[in-house]
């Protein structure tokens, strides 16, 4: 079965994408919510794509 990307239910924040993607990628949540907060000063390219994120990624069934 291929890994599908969702947004987690459970190591959420605020939208839960940062935790779905760290589970998608296999990494610890808080390098991927460092690396938003980065993306976020640098550019302010972050808030919109974690906005679009929210919307896009649907969230597990768990």
């Amino acid at each position: 079965m291929p890994k599908r990307l969702y947004r987690s239910s459970l190591d959420k924040q605020l939208g839960g994408v940062c935790g779905g993607l760290a589970e998608y990628l296999a990494v610890d949540p808080s390098l991927v919510r460092i690396a938003a907060i980065l993306l976020l000063f640098v550019g302010g390219t972050g808030f919109l794509a974690y906005l679009v994120a929210w919307l896009v990624i649907p969230l597990d069934s768990q």
